[in-house]
């Protein structure tokens, strides 16, 4: 099965749970190496959601490993401060803080206002999707009081 078939898959179980699927993402953090599967859906993604994607991914990935040697799969949320690595996630992301990094090094932060034609509006700011070297969602956390 090729990435894309393998991705094809994971999409149709993701989707046949009411999901979306958000991103895939392989990674190694110290000697481990990890398959993670983000999903999201309106209202946000519970752990049985995660439970049943896994559960009905799991036993394909006996057969059709996408990672050679041991590996962890993880399927979660991508949580409310994300990676924006495609450009849907920009469109998605809407009215929520961003930060990006350029290509050049330049940083840019705020609101992100719109995206269109592959051009995000955040603040002020003007970006090409193609200039973005990294982009996340952030909260402000000193918007909110956690005195009771």
């Amino acid at each position: 099965m090729t990435r894309n078939e393998l991705k094809n898959v994971i999409k149709n179980i993701v989707e046949d749970n009411g999901c979306e699927l958000y991103d895939i993402e392989e990674t190694t953090e110290g000697d481990h190496r990890y398959f993670r599967v983000y999903i999201t859906k309106p209202g946000g993604v519970s752990l049985n959601d995660c439970a049943a994607i896994n559960n009905l991914i799991s036993p394909i990935f006996d057969v059709e490993d996408p990672v050679e040697g041991k590996y962890f799969l993880e399927v979660s949320s991508p949580g409310v401060e994300r990676k924006l690595t495609k450009p849907e996630h920009f469109e998605k992301s809407i009215g929520e803080n961003v930060k990006v990094t350029l290509n050049d090094g330049t940083k840019v932060k705020g609101p992100l206002k719109s995206f269109v034609d592959n051009e995000a509006e955040i603040g002020k700011e003007k970006v090409k999707f193609e200039d973005i070297k990294k982009a996340k969602t952030y909260v402000d956390w000193s918007t909110y009081s956690f005195d009771e």
